[in-house]
């Protein structure tokens, strides 16, 4: 296992955790959202059913968290340093191994909108924020086009009373709803179920070296 080795990117270095399994299927890579880390409940979880369903699992630090700072890049910074990392993962560390890419909140946001770049095979969406909290007076853009985007098989494991919606299924879109909200801590038990169950239904060969 690698632990906390740095990237550099367009916009500083990233940090990224891999964690290896024996012979793996494929490799998830899973950012984490805007306000949070790669410690967040969910990702946790879903890191551990990953593995049990035999995936090697890297979680992604973007730049502005490993500077220290709490508020999040503009997207097209964490875009551009989400797909440098990606690719020296794709060259390196997980060369020749299909991709899943994926992540929390912001993070899963950054892993559609880049999906077509990464060459990923295939998107794990773990809390999407499909529309920002109601507030009085204010309007509600949706973001179902960043998902609607996505042509290759997508994941969504989505808490029943997230305040941010839910995302509705799709053509290649499964969508998984279990108890809880956005953070996605009251039921890990069918996150890890969702999440290892469809990994583990995935036909992914191995990519090109």
């Amino acid at each position: 296992m690698n632990v906390g080795v740095e990237i550099e990117t367009p916009h500083g270095p990233a940090r990224v955790h891999v964690h290896d399994v024996d012979a793996p299927h494929g490799a998830v890579v899973l950012g984490h959202g805007a306000g949070g880390g790669v410690a967040a409940p969910d990702l946790v979880t879903a890191v551990a059913a990953a593995q049990e369903a035999g995936f090697t699992t890297v979680l992604v630090e973007q730049p502005y968290r490993v500077a220290g700072r709490r508020s999040p890049a503009p997207a097209h910074h964490l875009d551009a340093a989400w797909t440098a990392v990606c690719a020296h993962l794709a060259g390196h560390e997980l060369r020749g191994v299909p991709l899943v890419a994926g992540g929390r909140s912001s993070g899963a946001r950054v892993a559609c909108r880049t999906a077509a770049e990464t060459g990923a095979r295939a998107v794990l969406c773990l809390a999407f924020p499909l529309e920002p909290p109601r507030r009085a007076g204010a309007e509600r853009p949706s973001r179902l086009s960043e998902l609607d985007a996505v042509t290759v098989p997508t994941l969504v494991v989505q808490g029943e009373r997230d305040p941010f919606g839910m995302p509705p299924p799709g053509a290649a879109r499964t969508v998984v709803r279990v108890a809880g909200d956005h953070s996605l801590r009251s039921d890990r038990a069918g996150l890890a179920d969702a999440v290892r169950d469809w990994l583990a239904g995935l036909r992914l060969h191995p990519s090109a070296l």
